[in-house]
C-alpha cells in the first residue's frame, strides 16, 4: 500500500510562501487523484484544500484559491502545495491524501504556522 509523507511545514509571516511536499512511497500515476487537507488548531474535522487529478485538472478551496497552487510530478511520485501570501487563517496541520474505495488514505501531516 501506498504511503504518504508531508515536508516542508514552518514558521512564516503572513504574506510569506511555503511549499509542502508529499513524498508517496509507491507509484502514484495510477490515483486518480491527489488532496490536501488542512486541520486547523481547535477544530475537530480536516477541512478540504485543494485536488488535482491524474489528468491534471485542479480544484481549490474558496479560502485558499488564487493563493495556493496544487502540482503532481508523478515520476518522482509527489504532490506538492505551493503557498503564496499566507494568513495567519491558514495555520494547521496539512495533510496529504488519496482515496481508493472504500478507504481514504492520509499522510502524518506537517505543521504551518503563520504569524501575524
Amino acid at each position: 500500500q501506498v504511503q504518504l509523507v508531508e515536508s516542508g511545514g514552518g514558521l512564516v509571516q503572513a504574506g510569506g510562501s511555503l511549499r509542502l511536499s508529499c513524498a508517496a512511497s509507491g507509484s502514484i500515476s495510477s490515483i486518480s487523484a491527489m488532496d490536501w487537507y488542512r486541520q486547523a488548531p481547535g477544530k475537530q474535522q480536516r477541512e478540504w484544500v485543494a485536488t488535482i487529478t491524474r489528468g491534471g485538472t485542479t480544484n481549490y478551496a474558496d479560502s485558499v484559491k488564487g493563493r495556493f497552487t496544487i502540482s503532481r510530478d508523478n515520476a518522482k511520485n509527489t504532490v506538492y502545495l505551493q503557498m503564496n501570501s499566507l494568513k495567519p487563517e491558514d495555520t494547521a496541520v496539512y495533510y496529504c491524501s488519496f482515496y481508493i474505495r472504500p478507504t481514504r488514505y492520509w499522510g502524518r501531516g506537517t505543521q504551518v504556522t503563520v504569524s501575524s
